[in-house]
């Protein structure tokens, strides 16, 4: 079985790299609705250009590959605040923990979305004036992961997900599913497979979308309830895998490479590198590349590639630590992505 599986896993992975530029869907960029569901909210991951699928492990692992939340050995905290788009004034705030629970782990994620105040215009006053309003995209993710062996981990995540924009609001549910595989005897090379953002359908509703008229000739108004078009969840696909390059008692270097089938956007193909010091101190860098990414004439995407972070463990009693986390991520345009997280294992 775990030959099968591995076979598989690296199949299914060369398959995916060999031809990255003629896969994905581009026609249907921007069709798709509830982007906040793409967007990184955690500074580690972000620092690894969100490669780290076949590597990640607590709280972050919620978004990229629940199956990492069965490697937490403690109960784990963690927070983290990005610009996104430094810049513009576009947040995203994150707040998750995971906890061992009957023979698995349970984590709980909340994501918050703002992006500040935006003037009311109408068509007699362009320029506003008149107030402003604060859309606020949000979601809550309820996880579960379990291992089913010494080299299988999987788990299951279940997102409530609201947007609202002054007076119209979508709700909505998604579901995401991840497995992790070790091979091998000293586990040193991982596989991991997500899938993600799999749900019904959304749609807008609310007052926002009545309109009041007073037709020519009618002694009274009429109030139009109008209906927005249903919208689909960015569903996709992420495969990857991870090798701890060197391995010595003071000394940890892991490679990752990742294949993202995406269902609304062009594919892409990630890796990154990161060195860990005795668990104290680590740093790392990535790239992710899409077809045209950096070109501003057909690139599909506001990032550029590169990113970059670095993280420090701070020990405390116990054998816990509380651990701070920067990630930076280039764009174009605007002065890139920033995240600064911290995470308290106890």
């Amino acid at each position: 079985m775990q030959r099968i599986l591995t076979s598989t896993l690296a199949l299914l992975f060369a398959i995916s790299l060999a031809n990255p530029v003629q896969a994905g869907n581009p026609d249907r960029s921007g069709s798709a609705g509830a982007g906040q569901l793409l967007i990184l909210p955690w500074a580690l991951s972000s620092g690894l250009a969100g490669a780290n699928t076949a590597l990640v492990t607590g709280v972050e692992a919620s978004f990229s590959n629940v199956a990492g939340l069965a490697f937490v050995n403690r109960t784990e905290l963690a927070v983290c605040n990005t610009q996104y788009l430094l810049g513009t004034d576009i947040q995203l705030n994150s707040l998750g923990f995971v906890q061992a629970v009957g023979g698995g782990h349970l984590g709980i994620t909340v994501t918050s979305m703002t992006f500040g105040d935006i003037e009311i215009t109408t068509e007699d006053l362009p320029e506003g004036g008149i107030g402003a309003y604060r859309p606020t995209f949000s979601n809550i993710g309820i996880s579960y992961a379990k291992a089913f062996s010494n080299t299988i981990y999987g788990g299951l995540t279940v997102r409530m997900i609201s947007e609202s924009i002054s007076n119209v609001r979508a709700n909505g549910v998604s579901f995401d599913a991840g497995i992790r595989y070790l091979a091998g005897d000293d586990g040193r090379l991982k596989f991991g497979i997500s899938l993600r953002n799999v749900g019904a359908p959304m749609r807008y509703s609310g007052d926002g979308l009545t309109l009041t008229a007073t037709p020519q000739g009618a002694a009274e108004g009429l109030t139009i309830m109008q209906r927005s078009e249903r919208f689909e969840l960015p569903s996709l696909v992420n495969i990857g895998f991870g090798y701890e390059l060197m391995r010595r008692e003071s000394m940890k270097l892991s490679g990752m490479g990742q294949f993202t089938s995406n269902s609304f956007t062009r594919d892409q193909v990630a890796a990154g590198l990161e060195l860990n010091l005795k668990d104290r101190f680590m740093i790392r860098a990535g790239y992710l590349y899409e077809d045209g990414v950096g070109n501003e004439e057909v690139t599909r995407t506001a990032m550029t590639g590169p990113s970059a972070g670095i993280s420090v463990n701070f020990p405390t009693s116990d054998e816990g630590y509380i651990g701070l986390h920067y990630g930076y991520r280039t764009t174009n345009p605007f002065d890139g992505i920033h995240s600064i997280g911290l995470n308290i294992s106890m």
